[in-house]
């Protein structure tokens, strides 16, 4: 069940990256313009970002194993629609209905803790975490092959075939968890969150295309504020809310999720960083000029170091706990980046420095979603780490913005598309720093004594 559930959060996680290398020739593929090939990321993001806290609710309401096998076959239709159906509109649908596939982890999350003993639980939720990096770095390195091999419909035929073996799996071998007391479904939360949420990532993610203080772009910062406030104000008063806001903005939840915050942030700038190391052009200074094809490698090293030390990480949570383990990993987080500053120019320090953060990671992403299933009752699982999850996607397109502008105002005069070295070396201060703000909040983070080694 823990491999399982690992695999699909994966497979999830591939879904972000799998289109970013090849996205430069969406505009040829499917007959449209650059800007409009540009939403085939958003829509991902958005329809994730949306319906991850929707569905997990429901998970915890109506059962966790019926809604991820939900999640998962959205996931493989949109894989469908976008592998059979020709055209942009399709594609753009079939990437939509992909999204929603960012509820599995959080939903595999609130199954490990509800069938398996602690012990168990706490591997399989490191597990998973680590599965996040290695998802996103192999959507990075199998985008290119795939669409060589067969096309764009075999990029999307890859996840159609994966997921619905994985839903043929999840019926055989995982059972339904318990769930609590029926409760009414919170439907205008649920309305005013999503239309919060989408304002947010739009702002966020198109500003850089809008312009960071157009129109479109001020409206929609202005209609997330409103939206999120009404949001606020109509679940603290709801007898059953789709989120319980008042513990969500108690320690220690709300603590664990700004470091979610800072610590996902951090693991897209080595993402994004080690990729623009591998590609740019000699002339700058740090480049690889590695050809596009092959960039991806470069992610390996940290994605696998993920994966590798998930069980050491749990063992360190199961005797040391939770806070300890995220004191540990944003430390290294933190000191990775500076290495990262002082020594780069070449491919090893390049692998070296993104397998280092990788470590960091991997002990920061277990230890966040076990002290977030240790802090919150046992019927709220599920929707607590949804609610993680979309910190984490909203970091990522913030950290993904940050990096665009970052382009904008430092380009190297070599090439305007890369960053210069001056530019770069910004980047892993900030990288760096989010690795401090992380090692602070965790070591003032104050547990119950109950949860002190979860």
């Amino acid at each position: 069940m823990v491999a399982l559930l690992a695999a699909c959060g994966m497979l999830t996680s591939l879904q972000f990256t799998l289109i970013v290398p090849i996205l430069p020739l969406m505009p040829a593929l499917l007959h449209t313009t650059a800007a409009d090939a540009s939403w085939l990321i958003t829509v991902t993001l958005l329809s994730g970002v949306v319906g991850t806290p929707v569905v997990t609710r429901l998970a915890d309401l109506h059962g966790r194993r019926l809604m991820l096998l939900v999640s998962m076959g959205l996931l493989v239709a949109g894989s469908v629609i976008a592998a059979v159906v020709p055209g942009f509109a399709a594609v753009l649908v079939g990437r939509a209905l992909q999204g929603f596939g960012t509820a599995v982890v959080p939903i595999g999350i609130g199954l490990l803790s509800a069938l398996v003993s602690r012990r168990r639980a706490v591997l399989g939720i490191a597990l998973m975490s680590g599965t996040l990096g290695m998802g996103s770095a192999l959507g990075l390195v199998l985008a290119g092959p795939l669409l060589s091999w067969g096309g764009l419909p075999a990029v999307f035929w890859c996840s159609a075939i994966a997921g619905a073996v994985f839903c043929i799996l999840i019926r055989l071998r995982i059972a339904e968890a318990p769930t609590g007391a029926p409760r009414a479904f919170d439907i205008l939360g649920a309305v005013l969150l999503a239309v919060g949420l989408t304002a947010l990532l739009l702002a966020v993610s198109r500003g850089q295309y809008w312009g960071w203080l157009s129109a479109p772009t001020l409206g929609l910062a202005a209609l997330a504020m409103i939206g999120l406030i009404t949001w606020l104000l109509w679940e603290r008063r709801h007898p059953a809310p789709l989120i319980d806001v008042r513990s969500s903005l108690r320690a220690p939840i709300l603590p664990i999720n700004v470091a979610s915050f800072f610590a996902t942030a951090g693991m897209y700038a080595n993402h994004l960083l080690t990729t623009q190391e591998a590609l740019a052009p000699t002339a700058t200074g740090y480049g690889l000029a590695v050809p596009t094809a092959a960039a991806g490698l470069f992610l390996l090293p940290s994605a696998l170091t993920m994966i590798l030390l998930a069980p050491l990480a749990a063992r360190v949570i199961t005797r040391f706990g939770g806070q300890r383990a995220l004191l540990l990993g944003s430390a290294l987080m933190a000191v990775a980046f500076v290495v990262r500053m002082l020594f780069h120019g070449g491919a090893v320090p390049v692998l070296a420095g993104s397998a280092l953060v990788g470590a960091g990671v991997a002990f920061a992403f277990a230890a966040m979603p076990s002290l977030i299933t240790a802090s919150v009752p046992a019927d709220e699982v599920a929707t607590a780490n949804g609610v993680n999850s979309v910190i984490r996607t909203l970091s990522g397109a913030v950290a993904a913005a940050l990096f665009a502008f970052a382009i904008t105002a430092l380009p190297a005069s070599a090439d305007p598309a890369f960053l210069s070295e001056q530019a770069l070396l910004l980047c892993f201060g900030g990288a760096a720093l989010c690795g401090v703000v992380t090692a602070v909040l965790a070591a003032v983070l104050r547990l119950p004594r109950s949860q002190e080694s979860a």
